[in-house]
């Protein structure tokens, strides 16, 4: 089933979405807001792994329990799980990709928002509009 109106979270959005003085952090709440309206939210196991690490290696524990409850509870997030034959084909993308220096989470979030064609995400991360996939809010 195609997830066009829907937007997939990464580490860096959801780290604009955490911390009240990252940078970005109203512009990308915001986001978040409007894209209730618009259709579902969408993550990956991997994905919340690598926030919940990102988070404590920052020094935001207190951010990272918000963050864990706030996944567990979420009626709005959907979240993915990468399973055997998407952790197999990121491997041979990663390989394929070695000189890009794509983190492995980040080559797992590729492959499945193609798979999903999820189009826009929330990231901070320029890896995503190489790979041809839509900034939201424009925060790269």
């Amino acid at each position: 089933m195609a997830m066009r109106d829907n937007l997939f979270i990464d580490t860096g959005g959801f780290y604009l979405l955490m911390v009240e003085k990252a940078p970005q952090h109203d512009k990308a709440t915001t986001a978040l807001f409007n894209q209730t309206k618009r259709g579902r939210i969408v993550t990956s196991d991997y994905v919340i792994s690598e926030t919940a690490t990102l988070l404590v290696a920052r020094g935001y524990k207190l951010q990272q329990k918000k963050f864990l409850n706030m996944v567990r509870t979420s009626e709005a997030l959907a979240i993915e799980r990468i399973g055997a034959e998407l952790f197999d084909k990121t491997i041979e993308f990663a390989l394929k990709h070695f000189d890009q220096e794509y983190s492995f989470t980040d080559c797992t979030s590729f492959l499945l928002m193609r798979k999903l064609k999820i189009r826009r995400v929330m990231t901070t991360d320029r890896h995503f509009a190489e790979q041809g996939f839509v900034v939201e809010p424009s925060v790269a």
